[in-house]
């Protein structure tokens, strides 16, 4: 017999899942009604976003005049479409059948996602450190470092502390393989992605467990880690208190990534020299030469028997990213399946930008999964960007997944991996529906 939080979780699933078909119902029910008003509507609905993600297109790829005309194009679109909407009187069927759908994707999600928990992997359990050394960036993240008082919390749970001077560089990978020397058995880094990819390489080198604090701005494989973004000083409990998670490492050349290689417009753009003082200038003035290959060398990518020529842009992930959850697009479920993820977007046309709405169905968009992925050019080196950090490569840049090479140290209690959005499966959907 179900217990009482068993039932009523049972009983909120088929009562949402009523709710989302009922929903979805009421839009059936209201475009037939309004027959070939409501059928013209969605037809200029589809019509008027395909029109709008052509112009962007333009926008980005244009200078000067067309720009603004591509733009403008952009934004009478939308209002357009909303504006005949109004003439013909239907305006108030397409926001109730938008309110509709709106709440049948909600009740659908709320109802298939009652074992779509925060997963946590249970680990193994872990010796407390003897000698622990902790490299910390105290203006990543905004200064979380000081905000957070991590370097005395890390002190005083037994840990050496390395504070990096922004005024004077280091080379992170030479004082952890120098730590490691004087007898550190575990290394960990308070700061961004790219400084915990370049100690997490020593880590798996040297054969020493490796610890994320997640003090960067983004910290993305903290959060595939299922670590506490909000309060990166839980992560230090993994000092006292912690289990040990075995975890895939990629390369792109002779360097590690933790998180993803990014070839294409994106690496170009970073590169500049402008970039940092202007993002928004410096991405609109290259992105007309970049996207349309006037700019930066043509990328030939090869990865699981497939080819793509000429791809804008290519991520290359160590593991994949999901796919078909639009809400947690960056974001991986498992970081130890021994397997990279490949992502890859080809337009060459206003046509095919707006094809890119279809999004996984659409011919420019390229999502697999390989254990080599082999990105050539036609020219001697290619820009890439390796966890956030600007470099420079020769072609061909070979990208390899190192199954299992790095033990990640994590607190034995951390809230896990958020779960993944169901898709929305309706034949589902009704069985929990007509169920008693």
């Amino acid at each position: 017999m179900l217990d009482d939080g068993r039932t009523r979780a049972v009983r909120a699933q088929r009562w949402s899942a009523r709710l989302a078909v009922l929903a979805a119902a009421a839009v059936v029910v209201l475009l037939v009604a309004s027959g070939l008003g409501g059928v013209a509507m969605v037809l200029l609905v589809l019509a008027g976003t395909a029109v709008t993600a052509a112009a962007l297109w333009w926008a980005l790829t244009r200078r000067g005049a067309v720009r603004v005309l591509a733009v403008l194009l952009a934004l009478a679109a939308p209002l357009t479409v909303i504006w005949l909407q109004v003439q013909s009187g239907v305006l108030w069927v397409m926001v109730l059948c938008l309110a509709l759908g709106a709440v049948a994707a909600s009740a659908g999600w709320e109802a298939l996602a009652l074992d779509a928990r925060h997963k946590t992997r249970p680990g193994v359990a872990a010796r407390r450190p003897a000698r622990p050394f902790l490299i910390m960036n105290p203006r990543s993240g905004g200064g979380k470092v000081r905000s957070f008082g991590l370097e005395e919390k890390a002190e005083r749970a037994g840990a050496e502390v390395f504070l990096l001077d922004p005024d004077h560089p280091s080379d992170v990978a030479a004082v952890a393989r120098e730590a490691v020397a004087a007898g550190a058995d575990l290394l960990g880094v308070a700061g961004g992605d790219g400084t915990q990819a370049l100690v997490a390489g020593v880590a798996a080198e040297r054969g020493v467990p490796f610890m994320v604090v997640p003090a960067g701005t983004r910290n993305h494989f903290a959060l595939d880690l299922g670590l506490d973004r909000d309060d990166p000083s839980k992560a230090l409990d993994a000092l006292t208190d912690g289990v040990e998670l075995t975890v895939d490492l990629g390369t792109a050349g002779d360097r590690v990534f933790v998180n993803n290689a990014s070839f294409g417009a994106y690496a170009l753009v970073v590169q500049s020299d402008a970039y940092r003082d202007d993002k928004v200038g410096t991405t609109l003035d290259l992105f007309p030469d970049v996207l349309t290959h006037r700019a930066g060398p043509r990328l030939t990518v090869r990865a699981a028997g497939t080819t793509l020529t000429s791809p804008q842009a290519v991520l290359v992930s160590n593991n994949p990213y999901r796919a078909g959850d639009r809400a947690s697009v960056a974001r991986r479920d498992r970081l130890d399946r021994g397997v990279l993820g490949v992502l890859g977007v080809t337009v060459d046309s206003a046509a095919q930008a707006a094809g890119l709405l279809r999004g996984e169905r659409s011919p420019g968009f390229t999502a697999l999964t390989a254990r080599e992925v082999v990105v050539d050019a036609d020219a001697p080196e290619v820009r890439v960007g390796v966890d956030g950090e600007a470099v420079t490569m020769p072609v061909p840049v070979r990208c390899t997944v190192r199954p299992g090479a790095l033990r990640v140290r994590v607190p034995r209690h951390r809230p896990g991996v958020p779960p993944a959005r169901p898709r929305l499966k309706w034949r589902r959907l009704v069985m929990l529906a007509l169920a008693r």
